[in-house]
């Protein structure tokens, strides 16, 4: 046989994905894997927001189809299989883009329950979602994962061994509309409250493989099981403490059914190349059929290994504690307790501060207090310098020239940030000259620095602080293997190869650290908005890179007899990248297929409306309402279409409901810079019906306006109160009003097939006070999301660009 078939790979335990095709010797036989048929079926209706015909009905049905060949086919075996379509109605509020309410109307879920046919009471919840953005195929993000869930329940279902507990997989149609989906599922659906652990799969690049990102909360049992279980492991708690953070703006189905489910979970997620992620580049011919093959394999044996654990009958009792975990290049996953983790943090501080303090009472061996004061500054002055360069880059006009050549910014700003730290520790190795060990010494500093950061990372409870761990305990050890050739003055070869063979491991593992955190911070730097400066935020990345990777290696400074070779190397290079960059030779973006570096533009066809308090038509105009999602604005793009200049940039009305723009999402703070070009009225096919329905006084001293809303399948309602007036309740969430954005309100409103008139109320706590309200419709699809208008301009985009466009309408009225 060429490959297993289906079947036979299911009951082997294998996950089915095999190339697109094989070459036979007396003919060629093209076999298209099932995942990837999958994944290129989904794809092919093209983008698939919530509310639209692709998503609600051609994906439905194909899933619904596929899942009935597999319950079917599985009829006779050892297990059953369930499947419910659920279009949940609900509401809630999240802390997430500054904190806003979504309400969500008959979106759509695919539930799919396998389970023995004895029946079981705890299931192991799969989640992927099948909608996208708009103007986006949505391939990586999120297609590829129901692909592969898919065929992971297909396999699962072929196992001649009954588990001992069932799985939900869940088919999610509404994630992109910030969560929805999973909310409903989680809070309504009667198989929720026997779901006792979930593993959510994402994306927030293109493939390459999938990261464990985020787990729990606490239950160290689950990565255990992943530990245990996955055949291709690659995980970070490192990863899952900067997300959580908040830093990344960004989030998944995971905060759900955390928040509002309480139970825990493991949050896995495809991270390269993020420069398309939510582009019309994310097709499914970009993702490699080895990451398809990768993530199927994982998922499937850790489901495997989970639904056969007892431990998933009564994770209460395993809740406790936290888990350190890290992979080792994607060979072998390091993982241990927390508790486990502190007590080894401390011994080895306790142990470097002991070294340190004896080496401290021997004579002559320098001044450590003053050498640690050398390094700290020369940290400083170095990032400092590192600014002024970004800075420079900035006000000339030339940010993001790294975008498509990361190789740029390396050769410019880590040039700048190494040569500074050499240059200040050559005139520090002149001010103590005559010192003998210097190299010892700052050997020593840099141990001390490092054993404190480790000290600081435990006592604030973060996992991470195995990374210092790990800086400090093989630098030790490998000092006291190599005592004796530390007191020599010069370098030798065989020094520096021990030396280098006793860093490796830490060293390795931290420079995959820094290539993951660039592989997800360099993308993000094109869509963070205009009021971020990229320059800074990169230039101080590659800095601390710089320090923290050179820390063991600055003694080396003092060994060596020169280091004006190295400084002029260095300054070359710096001055040639500078030139290259301030001629503009190095170019953002890149509309090359292969490697596409996009810049992402947002365009609204609006038509904006604006009523006084009687009701009437106070002001009205239309135009293309243009956004750039990074920092360089729309100066790139101006010479391809000049009519998008200074002269219409948008100016913020602050008496009005989010500045009197249709924003999608409550980011203003993060875009700014907006530009608002004359054109005429949108008529949409449906257009957005709002009006108040019922206004009263309580006796309870408030005023209860109630309204209804027809339209299309994205609205976004504004409240603002002003002078003095305040919500006290309103019918979203729990009841209580919540994210006060700078005296506004924002409502994510959705909705899928055959929804009905939204009705919603609130209540002002001041009576004679005034509020304002405004609701704008997002057209996502079909033929109301076009204008001749829009397709005129969006010719004139360049090759390099992405611009996504739909049509908008803004009214806002006052009471």
């Amino acid at each position: 046989d060429v490959g297993l078939s289906s079947t036979a790979a299911a009951n082997t335990g294998l996950f089915y994905c095999p190339s697109s095709h094989f070459t036979l010797s007396l003919s060629t036989l093209s076999l298209t894997s099932p995942c990837r048929r999958h994944l290129e079926q989904i794809t092919s209706v093209g983008p698939r927001p919530v509310g639209s015909p692709e998503n609600e009905v051609l994906t439905v049905g194909y899933l619904l189809e596929q899942i009935e060949k597999i319950r079917v086919e599985t009829a006779a075996g050892p297990h059953q299989l369930t499947v419910d379509v659920q279009r949940p109605t609900g509401t809630f509020s999240i802390d997430f883009l500054g904190g806003f309410t979504s309400f969500y109307d008959r979106v759509t879920n695919i539930a799919v329950r396998l389970e023995p046919k004895s029946g079981t009471h705890h299931l192991m919840l799969a989640n992927c979602h099948f909608d996208t953005v708009a103007n986006s195929p949505g391939a990586s993000d999120d297609a590829v994962s129901c692909a592969v869930m898919l065929e992971v329940l297909h396999s699962l279902a072929n196992q001649s061994t009954p588990f001992h507990h069932g799985v939900v997989f869940l088919f999610n149609g509404a994630e992109e509309n910030i969560l929805q989906a999973s909310h409903g599922f989680i809070t309504q659906h009667p198989w929720a409250k026997q779901v006792r652990a979930f593993i959510n799969l994402e994306a927030a690049g293109v493939g390459g493989k999938e990261v464990v990102f985020q787990t729990g909360p606490e239950n160290p049992w689950l990565v255990q099981a992943y530990v245990h279980a996955a055949k291709h492991p690659f995980a970070s708690v490192v990863g899952q403490e900067v997300f959580q953070s908040g830093i990344i703006p960004s989030d998944t189905d995971f905060r759900i059914y955390r928040d509002f489910g309480n139970i825990p979970g493991i949050d896995l997620a495809f991270i390269e190349n993020g420069f398309i992620y939510h582009t019309k580049y994310d097709t499914a011919d970009r993702i490699l059929t080895d990451s398809i093959q990768r993530a199927g394999d994982n998922i499937l044996a850790v489901l495997r290994y989970l639904v056969m654990s007892e431990k998933l009958a009564d994770s209460s009792e395993y809740r406790h504690g936290n888990m350190v975990f890290f992979d080792l290049l994607g060979v072998v996953v390091v993982a241990y307790p927390a508790r486990v983790g502190t007590i080894l943090n401390y011994m080895v501080a306790t142990a470097t501060f002991l070294y340190l303090a004896k080496k401290a009472s021997l004579p002559g061996n320098g001044d450590l207090a003053c050498a640690t004061g050398v390094a700290v500054l020369s940290w400083f002055v170095t990032l400092l310098s590192v600014l002024i360069v970004a800075l420079i880059v900035t006000l000339l006009g030339r940010s993001m020239f790294w975008y498509t050549h990361f190789y740029a910014s390396i050769c410019l700003y880590g040039t700048a940030s190494t040569g500074k730290m050499i240059l200040i520790h050559t005139l520090a190795k002149n001010l103590y000259f005559g010192v003998s060990c210097l190299g010892d010494l700052f050997f020593d500093v840099s141990l001390f620095l490092w054993c404190c950061s480790l000290v600081w990372l435990t006592q604030q409870g973060l996992c991470s602080a195995y990374v210092p761990m790990l800086m400090v305990a093989f630098p030790l050890a490998t000092k006291l293997l190599l005592a004796k050739e530390f007191k020599h003055r010069g370098a030798s070869v065989k020094y520096s190869v021990l030396y280098l063979f006793g860093l490796a491991l830490p060293y390795v593992h931290f420079m995959f650290l820094i290539w993951v955190v660039f592989e997800i911070f360099t993308p993000i730097m094109g869509r963070s908005g205009t009021e971020i400066p990229p320059e800074v935020v990169l230039a101080s990345l590659v800095t601390l890179a710089t320090i923290f990777l050179s820390s063991f290696f600055l003694h080396f400074i003092y060994l060596v007899r020169s280091t004006k070779w190295i400084l002029a190397g260095l300054g070359s290079v710096f001055v040639v990248m500078f030139l290259l960059m301030s001629c503009g030779l190095l170019f953002p973006y890149s509309g090359d297929p292969d490697s596409p570096r996009p810049k992402r533009v947002f365009l609204q066809h609006t038509t904006r409306t604006f009523h006084n308090l009687q009701g009437q038509v106070e002001s009205r105009d239309s135009g293309l309402w243009i956004n750039s999602f990074d920092f360089t604005g729309m100066q790139h793009v101006t010479p391809h279409i000049p009519e998008i200049n200074e002269s219409v940039r948008t100016h913020c009305r602050e008496d009005r409901p989010f500045c009197g723009y249709p924003w999608f999402l409550p980011v203003k703070f993060l875009s700014k810079k907006n530009w608002y070009l004359p054109a005429p009225e949108v008529s949409p096919s449906s257009p957005v019906e709002f009006s108040l329905m019922s206004k009263e006084e309580t006796s309870w001293g408030t005023v209860k306006m109630t309204f209804s809303v027809k339209g299309p399948s994205h609205m976004s309602l504004y409240l603002m109160p002003h002078r003095g007036a305040s919500l006290s309740t309103w019918s979203f969430g729990d009841g209580t009003p919540q994210f006060d954005l700078s005296g506004e309100y924002f409502i994510f409103y959705s909705h899928g097939l055959d929804a009905p008139t939204w009705t919603f109320w609130f209540e002002i706590q001041v009576p004679h006070g005034m509020i304002s309200v405004a609701i704008s419709g997002h057209y996502f699809f079909g033929q109301n999301q076009r204008t001749a208008q829009l397709e005129e301009i969006l010719r004139r985009f360049p090759t390099w660009a992405f611009p996504s466009s739909w049509v908008s309408t803004y009214d806002m009225y006052r009471y």
